[in-house]
This record gives C-alpha cells, structure tokens and sequence, in this order.
C-alpha cells in the first residue's frame, strides 16, 4: 500500500485533493487488459493504454472530423478508463460483464473524480460522461481510437487473444462500427484489418 502524505505538506486543501488524486492514478498500472504487447510478452494495462491512444490522436488527428478539438480529444482518452481503477476492465466482447458495466463505471467515476472534487473534478466527470455518450465529434473520434488500438494489436499478434477465446467476424465487425462514426477514413481502415484477419485465419467466420 502507498504511503499517505501528511496532511501538514500541503499548502491547503484544494492541493491536498489534488496529490490524492494523483496518487490514485496509480493503481491505473494495475488493471490488466486483455489486449496483448506487439512482443506477445504480456498484456497492457489500462495506462499504457490510454497513454498509446493519446498518442495516436497526436498522429491520426487529421483523419477526425473538421474542428474536432484535438485537446478534449486528448483529454478524454487520458481519463476515460480510471473508472476501472474500481469497475475493472471489461472485456468488450463479454456478455456477461457488458450488462451491468455502465452502472459499474459510473459508480467509479462518482468516486474517483469526487476524490479531486473542485472545478477540475466536474471538469473531469464530464469528459468522461462526454466519452460515453458519444454525442460531440471529440467523444466519437476518441471512441474510434479506443476500439481501433486493441483492433490493431490483435491483428498484428496474429488473433492470439480472438482465438484464445473464440471470438468471432461478426462479433468483431459489431464492436467495430462506432471506429466509422468517428472517423470514415480509420472506419474504412479498420475493414481492411478485419478482412485481412479473416484471409489470415485470425478469425472465424463461423457461426
């Protein structure tokens, strides 16, 4: 367990909430996804996730919408998975695990940004909430980023993970439609990695 800070190191409390906060992001290294490292060594977890698609809207950005705010953009992908700090990763093709998940997550981000509290802590929670509901151009384009990089390592791991737990074309095309709501051009991309995964066997096709 991390040591707490003395409370008498802080200049007030809006900062002591503030380094709370920040030393909660931490346990954000702990929460292993199911997406496989290029190297096939292990999987990522949910930092390594989030910074890789920070990044990628860094250099995909030009393929968003027109005036797509690229900061909210980043923004959001920085943020959107600390509510599994508490709810978990759940795995985008698990029936199961998807029913309950948004009452889950939404419990997380009442908490979690509560911790911050403030301005920011609103700010935050809303940026969350805006990722969710996939109404601004900012939230689809990062919601495309968000299924296109696991689309992208299980390509190029050869299926590994698909595979290991039998997912299916159809099951994949499904959770990758909202990639074309946010981007035509990553959409389209993201067909072409689909269909190359069925030619190379990645995936099955049965029913």
């Amino acid at each position: 367990m991390a040591k707490l800070i003395e409370s008498h190191l802080f200049s007030d409390d809006a900062m002591m909430k503030k380094f709370c906060f920040i030393v909660e992001l931490d346990k954000l290294k702990a929460v292993f996804r199911r997406t496989l490292l290029l190297d096939k060594s292990r999987t990522e977890n949910d930092a390594e996730h989030s910074w890789e698609m920070a990044t990628m809207a860094l250099v995909l950005h030009s393929y968003a919408e027109p005036e797509t705010d690229l900061l909210r953009v980043l923004k959001m992908l920085l943020i959107h998975d600390l509510v599994e700090i508490d709810a978990g990763d759940t795995y985008v093709y698990d029936q199961n695990g998807v029913r309950d998940q948004a009452q889950r997550e939404a419990a997380a981000a009442t908490r979690i940004f509560g911790l911050l509290g403030g301005p920011e802590g609103v700010e935050l929670f809303a940026l969350w909430r805006e990722f969710e509901d996939r109404v601004t151009p900012e939230a689809r384009f990062a919601r495309a980023l968000d299924r296109l990089q696991p689309l992208l390592h299980n390509y190029c791991t050869e299926g590994q993970v698909w595979r290991q737990n039998a997912i299916k074309v159809s099951q994949v095309r499904r959770a990758m439609q909202v990639i074309g709501e946010g981007s035509a051009q990553l959409g389209a991309f993201a067909d072409r990695l689909i269909g190359a995964s069925v030619e190379e066997g990645y995936l099955t096709t049965a029913d």
